[in-house]
């Protein structure tokens, strides 16, 4: 077997004990936010391979989908699962402005020596910062979307004050 899908395996296995990771209280969260990255990188990879801005020679399903299926449907979504259950809510602008960089850049830094040393990803009209900023845009907008979506159900589920 090629080292690519060696990798490919690993990042599968890996992804699965990260979910151990998740504390137990916030497993509706991490799950909402799962399914939300889900969403969102399955329409931004689609178009991103389609505009051929990037490509993956080596891929699971590749009769299914151009797309990465190990990274866009399993590895982000897990990563993004843990980076919202562990969000420092009550920290500094600063800190929450250094969790996403150190988030984003913990992502990049992987993909590019993936693109240069395999044949898992091959940029075309595509950098290592569109990389950074993509990741930022979706964690912002994942988080965002949690937010939200609590929020919502926090004002559902509350009992109206008797007079």
């Amino acid at each position: 077997m090629r080292l690519d899908y060696w990798i490919l395996l690993g990042v599968w296995v890996l992804s699965f004990l990260l979910l151990f990771l998740i504390p137990r209280d916030k497993r509706r969260l991490a799950l909402i936010a799962y399914l939300f990255k889900q969403s969102l990188t399955y329409l931004l990879g689609l178009v991103a391979v389609e505009y051929g801005l990037l490509e993956y020679p080596v891929r699971m399903l590749a009769s299914v989908n151009r797309t990465s299926f190990t990274y866009e449907y399993m590895a982000y979504p897990v990563i993004c699962a843990l980076f919202n259950a562990y969000y420092p809510v009550k920290g500094t602008r600063l800190r929450k402005l250094l969790y996403y960089a150190a988030f984003c850049t913990g992502l990049t830094v992987p993909e590019v020596l993936l693109e240069r040393y395999t044949d898992l990803v091959r940029y075309i009209h595509w950098h290592w910062w569109t990389t950074w900023l993509s990741l930022l845009v979706t964690f912002v907008a994942t988080r965002t979307f949690c937010v939200l979506f609590f929020k919502r159900i926090n004002c559902k589920t509350e009992q109206p004050k008797s007079p």
